[in-house]
């Protein structure tokens, strides 16, 4: 088969199934770029080479594998800009003192812990022709990087990007980022050099060319932000130029002698930070990146990744002392910062394990470290599984430490508590949570909420909830700078709804809550639960289901915890002829219950109760409940009823 073909076949493959577990490690609420390296790995000798190594060979022959090293250097190159330019300065603008001693103790600790692992690993798994010093900066590095992309993932679905925990985290990465991949460059420098001393000349260039780029290439970068403000689109000859100068730099750091992700990674990060211009560079880079580009790098590490190598007890047992220790180390150390700077035990133990995240960063430096032979195979793979362990637990044991109880729900009256913090008011003795996908479309609903609440007779609250859905992972819009802009502007459209209800002294008891998160309906029943008397959701056709009751709407009758009523907006402008069919059943009496509040809210609406009794039943009576209710309410309200019998 030609090669070229052969490539593209494997690009085929390396993208169906990394997006395949990727989705599954979605379910799990796990970030996807545990679903790619598994992905990667499952391709690899570790499952595909170890059942069906005939047809392993035939799919990924050796002589192919430097056309998937190409591409997936070039996907790094250009992810490590996304990196860079996503790397925004308001990340350092809060607690940056406190940030710059936990991050540094956070780096020293476990980098300090995985030297000394290097004594006993090197006779182990290495060989004299690797020096000690390279072989031992090397484990260090892996030991005290942080994966920035994956944790702004996690601080912006947990919703934690407007608390102190989670900007002191970003500032903490956003500090590691910058001080790890200088260790990393000391690194490669040593291992290309063979002697720390013989590293100072490259050591030295490396500096130069940072000065460089942060005066230089800076205000030359300036003219293209300030020629985007001119014109407000980003042409392809603008773009041509930014990727020219990516690759330019890049190639210039490898000429340097360290890597060439060090200069796409120092361009992205000197790039004004205009919002327009950055987010239009994100966009139109990282899709074909993130889909096409970076699951060929996760294939070509799975087919590096040999876990059959790890074939008896001693070195499985070794592979957990450095997961330990990679864990201890960077816990540990974030833990005790934290603590010092005077950090409240549940925040201090919670940032521990936000900074214990890994991820895709780690096997960046996983690969370079066995592309210059200074990791071995064996270790490679040990580290690899250290990658999957620490990025795989964040998660949990972030929802264990700091569960969403905790965190404030973010709503569009700063001056107004979360809806956690309304319930310790007793005032309010009814509450309806109101799910919006787009609020320029559901006027309707939210007028037919406030009615319900009955807000003139009794202090009620409404609550529109509109929760924005990222859908990709490491992705622009998943940066917490993103998603503030993205809650800022689902916020504006809210305020302009409620501004819209024709009746201004009902305003007051309207208060929106806007988050973010990975799963609607989780998050519906989750923040329902707290103190929610009713759900009041908008049907609409689900697309793949020819369930009326399925898709999202069915998804949320399925895990509130609370009553939820479906409302099927005919177009009508206002309700004022009701009609329920009652029979007796529970879903019945909450029927009702609604009507009548309707109808006390609105002098003109009428009432209509069919009682429905089949053969074999013995009658249909309302519940005790109603019929007191019904007798205590007022002449003029019940006159409006009529009850008839079916």
């Amino acid at each position: 088969m030609h090669t070229a073909i052969l490539v593209l076949f494997q690009v085929l493959i390396v993208i169906g199934l990394s997006r395949l577990v990727g989705l599954g490690c979605r379910w799990i609420k796990q970030p996807l770029v545990i679903g790619e390296i598994i992905a990667g790995i499952m391709l690899g000798p570790s499952l595909f080479g170890l059942i069906a190594p005939a047809t392993a060979a035939a799919v990924f022959p050796t002589a192919t594998i430097p056309f998937l090293e190409v591409l997936s250097q070039v996907g790094l190159i250009f992810f490590m800009f996304l990196i860079g330019l996503e790397l925004n300065p308001k990340y350092l603008s809060g607690q940056l003192e406190v940030a710059i001693l936990i991050s540094h103790v956070s780096i020293l600790v476990p980098f300090s812990l995985g030297t000394l692992l290097a004594l006993l690993l090197y006779p182990l798994v290495s060989s004299a022709s690797v020096p000690f010093t390279a072989f031992a900066l090397f484990l260090g590095a892996a030991m005290s990087i942080t994966a920035f992309p994956v944790l702004a993932r996690i601080i912006t679905e947990n919703n934690l990007q407007s608390t102190r925990l989670g900007t002191l985290a970003l500032t903490c990465a956003a500090v590691d980022d910058v001080t790890a991949w200088c260790v990393l460059a000391l690194a490669i420098a040593v291992a290309r050099t063979n002697s720390i001393n013989s590293a100072f000349p490259t050591i030295i260039a490396a500096l130069i060319y940072i000065a460089f780029m942060v005066t230089v290439g800076r205000w030359f970068l300036k003219r293209f932000a300030t020629y985007y403000q001119r014109t407000q689109r980003l042409s392809q000859v603008t773009l041509a130029g930014i990727y020219m100068g990516v690759v330019a730099s890049a190639l210039v750091t490898e000429l340097i002698g360290i890597h060439l992700i060090f200069g796409a990674f120092l361009l992205g990060a000197v790039m004004p930070k205009n919002e327009g211009l950055v987010e239009e560079v994100a966009q139109k880079t990282e899709d074909f990146v993130l889909i096409f580009l970076l699951p060929v790098f996760f294939a070509y590490s799975g087919l590096r990744t040999q876990i059959g190598l790890l074939n008896n007890p001693q070195l499985w047992l070794l592979c957990a002392l450095i997961v330990a220790v990679a864990i201890a180390g960077k816990y540990i150390g974030t833990y005790v910062a934290a603590r010092v700077s005077k950090i409240e035990h549940r925040e201090a133990s919670a940032l521990g394990w936000l900074m214990n995240t890994r991820g895709l960063t780690e096997l960046i430096v996983l690969n370079i470290g066995l592309s210059l032979g200074v990791i071995s195979p064996l270790l490679f793979t040990m580290l690899v599984i250290m990658a999957l362990v620490t990025t795989f637990m964040t998660s949990p044991l972030l929802e264990w430490t700091y569960p969403k109880r905790l965190i404030k729900l973010d709503v569009v009256d700063q001056g107004q508590s979360g809806l956690d913090e309304q319930q310790e008011t007793p005032s309010f003795t009814y509450k309806i949570l109101v799910p919006m996908a787009n609020p320029s479309t559901q006027k309707g609903l939210l007028q037919l909420a406030v009615a319900i609440a009955n807000i003139r007779n009794q202090r009620a609250m409404v609550h529109p909830i509109s929760l924005i859905e990222l859908q990709e992972d490491y992705a622009f819009e998943s940066t917490p700078v993103a998603a503030d802009r993205l809650i800022a502007e689902r916020r504006h459209q809210l305020e302009e709804l409620i501004s819209s209800l024709d009746e201004p002294e009902l305003r007051t008891y309207v208060h929106p809550i806007v988050r973010v998160t990975n799963d609607v309906a989780r998050e519906t029943a989750e923040i329902a639960a707290i103190d929610t008397d009713l759900i009041l959701v908008g049907w609409h056709r689900p697309a793949f289901s020819r369930n009326r009751l399925g898709g999202r709407v069915g998804q949320i009758l399925s895990a509130a915890p609370v009553d939820v009523a479906v409302f099927v907006d005919r177009g009508g402008e206002r309700l004022e002829t009701l009609l329920v069919p009652y029979s007796a059943s529970t879903h019945d009496d909450l029927a009702l219950e609604l009507a009548l509040r309707l109808l006390i809210n609105r002098d003109t609406c009428r009432l209509t109760i069919l009682r429905l009794v089949q053969p074999n039943q013995i009658n249909s009576d309302l519940s005790d409940e109603l019929t007191n209710l019904m007798q205590q309410l007022p002449h003029q309200v019940r006159s409006r009823i009529d009850i008839q019998l079916d």
